[in-house]
């Protein structure tokens, strides 16, 4: 079949189009036009004729540093999905895969998520991916296949999210100051998340259409990460045990003033958040994914030492 992927550009859309190249005709939906912050994509519906079946990746990701206005979000991770799914709708496309966020469920977690938890977001990132599956959800679909994808924090090389900065921060020895928490955090493998995709495109026929969860098997701490950081020799770390109430007040502080950490930067390495990704297992037929979360994460850490 013959795959389009918009936002090939990108970390996960380089990464994919390299997993799936010797297998499958793809081709790319790039940026075209760039203003301010938000950026348009040219989409018509002669390319989507060429085509049999869509990942949709292009999207406006989650800024921690606060800066992008709240509309930003809606123009590229609503309207940009509602335009490109109606497309979709009246083509021959016969399968749409949309790349959501486990952001548009819940920021803050308590137990295990679910695809059955109600999706209550807080930031504007969060409602606007929601808005884009309700928009999907809402659509009568047959003879097609429709995934909503919910991934947690996606990792991996050449990566410059969350891990990339921590990696940064704790190896110019610096010492990691959250030692006192024994958090567990759900992160997905860029390998776990094309091995996903490529099962879907190849057993549609046999998986039902719906929101599926992805996350490596295997939550880690963000304690455990920084220690994966120092088993390389190159890279010793340091970890410091602070109290939890100073830990908090630099976060408040950091809400306000430009300082490295800030409440949502802190929540990110502290807090809990496990996510469940029994149903896509079931649903693909296998009892684990290719890499376990710490041979995951190991993998980025090697190509950072490179």
């Amino acid at each position: 079949m013959g795959l389009l992927i918009t936002g090939i550009s990108g970390f996960v859309g380089s990464n994919l189009s390299t997993y799936l190249n010797n297998s499958i005709e793809i081709n790319g939906v790039l940026r075209n036009k760039t203003e301010g912050n938000i950026s348009y994509y040219n989409i018509t519906k002669e390319i989507l004729y060429s085509y049999s079946g869509i990942v949709h990746l292009a999207g406006k990701s989650h800024d921690l540093k606060r800066t992008s206005k709240e509309d930003e979000y809606f123009k590229v991770n609503t309207e940009l999905t509602i335009k490109l799914f109606d497309m979709f709708l009246a083509s021959k496309f016969v399968l749409f895969i949309f790349i959501s966020s486990v952001k548009a469920v819940v920021d803050s977690l308590k137990g295990k998520l679910s695809e059955n938890c109600v999706p209550d977001p807080r930031t504007a990132y969060g409602r606007s991916k929601l808005d884009a599956e309700n928009y999907i959800l809402s659509k009568n679909i047959s003879n097609k296949k429709v995934y909503i994808l919910m991934p947690c924090m996606i990792h991996g090389p050449k990566n410059k999210g969350s891990l990339n900065a921590l990696y940064s921060f704790v190896s110019k020895g610096i010492p990691y100051p959250f030692g006192r928490y024994n958090n567990l955090r759900s992160f997905l493998s860029i390998d776990n998340l094309c091995f996903v995709i490529c099962s879907l495109l190849n057993k549609q026929n046999d998986i039902p259409s719906g929101i599926y969860n992805l996350a490596d098997d295997q939550p880690i701490s963000s304690t455990k990460f920084v220690s994966i950081i120092g088993s390389s020799p190159s890279v010793p770390v340091r970890i410091w045990n602070l109290p939890k109430v100073i830990i908090k007040t630099f976060g408040l502080i950091g809400d306000f003033l430009p300082l490295p950490i800030n409440s949502e930067r802190i929540g990110k390495l502290t807090e809990n958040y496990v996510v469940s990704n029994d149903k896509i297992k079931a649903s693909i037929g296998i009892n684990e994914l290719p890499l376990t979360g710490e041979q995951g994460l190991k993998k980025i850490i090697v190509s950072f030492n490179n």
